[in-house]
């Protein structure tokens, strides 16, 4: 059976920053580094399986008309066994600690861009998460 990549996808502020008031701090943010950056998250998750809270999923509309396949991940959900379901395929986890909380121990690859932003957050990137040990 082939295994499943699992991957995540995300960026953070100067000091690790990650949300504020349940959106990213730098949302709506046209400077050419907050652009390009979205635009790679959807170029490479494109063609592949997103899993992703129920709250991300609902903040970014282009979700619905994008070519990738979106899996809303809830709590009551196994990661082992959610996962089992995309043996051979691609598998992006979408923001959030809490999902990162459950799905780190299986994330082979993370691909975190630093952005400019420096202001306020209430949500901070976890390093622990980088070695599945949270």
């Amino acid at each position: 059976m082939k295994q499943t990549v699992v991957r995540v996808m995300c960026a953070i502020g100067q000091s690790g920053q990650l949300g504020l008031n349940g959106r990213l701090p730098w949302e709506g943010n046209r400077d050419p580094e907050y652009k390009a950056d979205v635009a790679r998250f959807f170029a490479l998750t494109r063609g592949h399986v997103l899993l992703a809270g129920p709250k991300t999923i609902a903040s970014v509309p282009q979700f619905a008309h994008a070519d990738r396949e979106l899996i809303v991940v809830r709590s009551s959900m196994d990661p082992a066994q959610t996962l089992a379901g995309f043996a051979g395929r691609v598998v992006f986890i979408g923001g959030g600690p809490p999902v990162w909380d459950a799905y780190a121990p299986f994330v082979s690859h993370w691909d975190i861009t630093r952005l400019p932003y420096d202001g306020p957050a209430d949500r901070w990137f976890n390093p622990r998460w980088l070695v599945g040990k949270v």
